[in-house]
């Protein structure tokens, strides 16, 4: 019965042990990791065949319609006509855009005259390159 116990201990300690080592490691790493650590890989959740089908519909009929594309320090903005017709495009590219392109922040701005609306479309490093490469705005 004795020997037991001192098992049970032993086995106790050598667990906490391992259990502090790995705290000090995750610690060690969690304060040593840049902000590259938390950064969302930059990659389209769509096959091939889908973004290609996307690129020829939604994001083509986008493009023509683009005024003026203005880069800003973390994306671009893209200024286009302030019709309703256009904000009702530029809301239904966000909400699927941002199931297939999660690490994008979007941002509508609209005119009260109707004279523009702007899209402002943001992300992490590396972003812009995604934009003009992948969506070829």
């Amino acid at each position: 019965m004795r020997y037991i116990f001192i098992i049970s201990l032993l086995a106790l300690s050598i667990r906490g042990k391992s259990q502090d080592r790995e705290t000090k490691n995750l610690t060690s790493c969690t304060e040593s990791c840049s902000d590259k650590c938390s950064t969302k890989t930059l990659a389209c959740k769509l096959t091939s065949p889908e973004l290609q089908k996307r690129k020829e519909t939604v994001i083509a009929s986008l493009k023509k319609q683009v005024i003026k594309k203005n880069e800003i320090e973390n994306g671009y903005t893209f200024e286009f006509e302030g019709d309703d017709k256009i904000i009702d495009e530029l809301t239904e590219f966000i909400k699927t855009e941002r199931l297939c392109c999660d690490f994008f922040d979007f941002e509508i701005k609209v005119s009260g005259d109707r004279s523009a609306a702007l899209l402002s479309i943001t992300g992490p490093e590396g972003v812009k390159e995604f934009i003009n490469s992948e969506l070829e705005f």
